[in-house]
């Protein structure tokens, strides 16, 4: 053996084994406030939601009192997600998601010193407003933080946990209602946000916004309009309208077969669990090239609107199997989508386009259940969700307009 031809040391081998390893524990340790920044616009959003109809003695005195708290969230987010969006590009995503954060906090405790009518009205707008601001940046962060071969299991295991905080926010929020009516709960939420920026503050690192050429209006609205982030983000839409329908229309329908309570709620939690369990299972899937975003999202969008047709069938087997196909029909979109849209993002336009298309999941969120509602005012309610499925089934066609372009780092 020559003398340049050193037997490689059992310390430099297991150096380089290591070294994977660390950067792997380094992103999970980034990784998670940005789930849990996920998780908190999730349940601050369906805790209050769903516990707000019961307890009139909480300001809820009304069906006009109680639409208009309920839209007050959401409309916050149709109107700001995209601006907070754009913000994050120019200042960076990271100051977005603590302000957003340490925002939702201060919006929350206003009903807590405060416990008047008036106060949850302002309470309810700035918790839509703060999540508008910290949601969008932590999908751009999301994208940045983690290379283009693993967005797919990173937008998976992100919407996994927003899942997660869909399914708890209506059982925890009720119980702590329940406790300590709605002041506890806004409790809760203030301290959630806190400890959640707290978290971020200390584990997430600083991204800077990178350089980028000036855009117009008209730029803009051409981005919008190509189908490749077109066809993802109605994509989006469509199944987060399928989401809400379900979530709300589902016991509606399952009371009409005669079926307690206690079924119906099993049927929601049904369908928020298998979208929960089915989103890192599509990322992964996409990540290891056994799933393309083509083929996933047009799959989510027929499972979907099978899970809508199913649902109309009479009794438990019509509702039981009508939520389990839209959770999966959902869990398959959400994750692809949204990593779709990264692959096809320039990195200094990350945040304007997770919160234009966080903008579009709105829309179908809101209207979804508009035209179900609508539909069922003239015919029936299952003539609705039948409505509903016959859109989705046509949605199905759109993701084949991503054959047009594929950019460079997609994984078509």
């Amino acid at each position: 053996m020559s003398g340049d031809a050193r037997p490689e040391s059992s310390n430099s081998v297991s150096s380089r084994k290591t070294r994977p390893r660390r950067r792997h524990r380094d992103l999970s340790r980034r990784m998670w406030p940005l789930y849990a920044a996920g998780f908190t616009t999730a349940f601050g959003a369906h805790a209050v939601a769903a516990n707000l109809g019961g307890f009139s003695d909480d300001a809820v005195t009304s069906l006009m009192v109680l639409g208009g708290l309920l839209a007050l969230y959401d409309g916050a987010e149709v109107l700001l997600k995209p601006v907070f969006g754009t913000l994050a590009d120019r200042i960076g995503a990271r100051p977005v998601l603590l302000g957003g954060l340490v925002a939702f906090a201060l919006a929350s405790v206003t009903y807590v010193l405060a416990d008047s009518p008036g106060w949850l009205w302002a309470a309810r707008l700035g918790q839509g407003a703060a999540a508008s601001a910290f949601s969008p940046a932590a999908s751009a962060l999301v994208a940045r933080l983690n290379p283009a071969a693993k967005h797919g299991k990173a937008f998976g295991s992100y919407g996994f946990y927003k899942s997660i905080g869909y399914t708890l926010g209506p059982l925890l929020g009720g119980l702590l209602v329940w406790a300590g009516g709605l002041r506890l709960l806004f409790v809760v939420l203030t301290v959630l946000a806190l400890v959640v920026a707290g978290w971020a503050l200390v584990a997430v690192p600083a991204v800077p916004p990178l350089p980028k050429i000036r855009q117009t209006v008209l730029d803009l609205a051409r981005r919008i309009a190509d189908p490749v982030f077109l066809a993802p983000t109605a994509a989006l839409a469509a199944g987060t309208a399928a989401l809400s329908v379900g979530v709300g229309f589902l016991p509606v329908l399952g009371r009409a077969a005669g079926l307690g309570p206690i079924a119906t709620g099993a049927a929601v939690s049904m369908l928020a669990l298998c979208g929960a369990v089915v989103q890192p299972w599509a990322g992964r899937a996409l990540d290891d090239g056994r799933l393309s975003t083509l083929n996933g999202l047009t799959a989510g969008l027929a499972i979907g609107a099978a899970g809508l047709a199913a649902a109309t069938l009479p009794g438990l087997v019509g509702v039981l199997a009508g939520a389990a196909l839209i959770g999966v029909g959902t869990g398959l979109i959400t994750p692809l989508g949204f990593a779709a849209l990264a692959a096809s993002t320039p990195k200094e336009r990350l945040g304007q386009t997770m919160g234009t298309a966080e903008l579009g999941r709105e829309l179908g969120d809101a209207g979804g259940p508009l035209l179900v509602a609508g539909v069922a005012t003239y015919a029936s309610l299952g003539i609705g969700f039948g409505v509903l499925a016959v859109l989705l089934a046509a949605a199905a066609a759109l993701p084949l307009v991503l054959r047009r372009r594929r950019p460079a780092s997609s994984r078509q």
